[in-house]
């Protein structure tokens, strides 16, 4: 292709991005279409023979965006992901455009140095101990999933086992100790790692779904041998925090290793008026953190933090005699890939463009967003909000005058109505016992206004399920 056709081929790219962004606000929070109608859209045999560019991306572009949710708009509130912000999107479009396979720190010296500066700059912003190394991954799964290799390596290093030559069979039993509210990519990670799932032991948690700390201590207290401990900041549902100081205590006066799954809640961190939160957390050995979470980076963004940097790299390291070793860091060092995009640069990107204080006034207006949300609805009557809303996570139970059964069908059609009518997402959980409404403010567009409009959508549809109901 020559350069006036790709000139015109991106131009054309960059103004659909710009369409199809710039008219996010007043869009339909839902897809417009369902899976079997996008499958059916796209379903067709392998073509024969090759298209015209612009015709692929037409085609795509047509097919696309039917079935496209819009959770880069201002009332996106089904999970906990961020908007995907312009600095992070442009630096996301170059980084493709310059193709670099990023593993290697000769190979690609400034995306690897990227990384490497960014790297210290995450440690700074959430203030975590400096000599502690970052590895890039795709997000919270695999920093939890890297994190974890490196506490089961060095956990076993301590007790006289190699892991990393040797493996599993025969090595020492490894006790996994955490919270029963503990998320479901932590037993993923344990899963990847033959850990296993259920081969853990669990400690009771308060109602907000927080280890119990004296509960842990007298779990771990009966342990022998091998001990990772897991801690949790920000609970999938209350948004709460883990008592770390304590847990902190216990887990290294037993010699166990203690990683914290942070991937919303440990942005608290950086920002002055809810850094309270995460006190004692930086006494740990590991964290997960996602970028595409409240950095609002692209998707595909995660980082494993680990303080043991040479327990990261002999958990991660890929080694060739085609690969220059030499003393640079090298970014395939400290994540479980060795082809992959540079992802460093979204990130500097974004650290960039908000600054510190931009990061911590973002965290901080979607936690009083959170907390206008949590008084709308608490006002209604049968509405009740189940957490403490310390951080951006709103549960919300409906219903409290009837019997649970109807009370959690009638939930289940209230949230299925509000994705109907668009104005806002929601999705639901179960938590305590009961079907919720799961609320999560964490988009870098949504105003008061938006969440005044949005409490006023969930509430009309509750009262016409439950009028119907009547």
């Amino acid at each position: 292709m020559d350069a006036d056709k790709m000139r015109a081929v991106l131009r054309d790219v960059a103004e659909r991005a710009v369409m199809y962004r710039s008219g996010r606000a007043e869009a339909p929070a839902r897809p417009a279409q369902t899976y079997a109608e996008a499958r059916a859209a796209f379903e067709a045999a392998v073509p024969e023979h090759g298209a015209p560019i612009e015709q692929v991306i037409a085609e795509l572009a047509s097919l696309a965006e039917p079935g496209l949710a819009n959770m880069v708009g201002p009332r996106f509130f089904g999970w906990v992901i961020g908007a995907t912000e312009p600095a992070g999107v442009a630096a996301d479009w170059l980084t493709s455009a310059w193709g670099q396979n990023t593993g290697n720190a000769h190979a690609t010296p400034a995306s690897s140095a990227c990384e490497e500066v960014s790297g210290r700059w995450l440690l700074d912003l959430l203030d975590l101990p400096r000599e502690s190394s970052v590895g890039f991954v795709t997000g919270a799964t695999i920093a939890n999933f890297t994190c974890l290799a490196a506490a089961r390596g060095e956990v076993l290093r301590r007790v006289g086992w190699d892991v990393e030559a040797d493996g599993l069979f025969g090595a020492p039993n490894v006790h996994v100790v955490l919270g029963e509210e503990a998320h479901s990519t932590v037993f993923s990670g344990l899963r990847y790692l033959g850990l296993g799932a259920k081969r853990v032991v669990s400690v009771p948690v308060t109602e907000q779904g927080l280890m119990k700390p004296s509960a842990f201590a007298r779990t771990i207290e009966k342990l022998d041998g091998p001990i990772i401990a897991i801690a949790q900041a920000g609970h999938i549902n209350s948004g709460g925090f883990d008592p770390f100081t304590e847990i902190a205590e216990a887990a290294h006066a037993k010699g166990a290793w203690l990683h914290i799954d942070g991937a919303f809640g440990l942005w608290a961190r950086a920002c002055p008026d809810r850094a309270h939160l995460g006190h004692g957390l930086e006494l740990a050995d590991s964290w997960g953190v996602d970028g595409h979470k409240w950095l609002q980076t692209p998707h595909d963004s995660g980082y494993a933090i680990v303080r043991n940097a040479e327990a990261h790299r002999r958990a991660m390291l890929i080694a060739a005699s085609y690969l220059p070793e030499g003393q640079e860091r090298h970014p395939a060092d400290y994540a479980p890939e060795l082809s992959r995009r540079a992802r460093g640069f979204a990130t500097w990107a974004m650290i960039k463009s908000l600054g510190r204080e931009g990061i911590a006034s973002m965290v901080s207006c979607h936690c009083e967003q959170a907390r206008r949300m949590a008084e709308r609805l608490s006002a209604e009557p049968s509405v009740e909000v189940m957490n403490d809303v310390v951080l951006n996570q709103v549960a919300v139970r409906l219903g409290t005058d009837m019997d649970g059964a109807t009370a959690d069908a009638l939930t289940d059609r209230t949230i299925a109505r509000i994705q109907r009518d668009g104005v806002c997402f929601v999705g639901g959980a179960n938590w305590r016992g009961r079907q919720i409404i799961r609320i999560s403010v964490i988009s870098a567009n949504t105003t008061d206004a938006d969440i005044d409009r949005s409490a006023d959508a969930l509430l009309s549809a509750w009262r016409a399920e439950r009028h119907t109901n009547a």
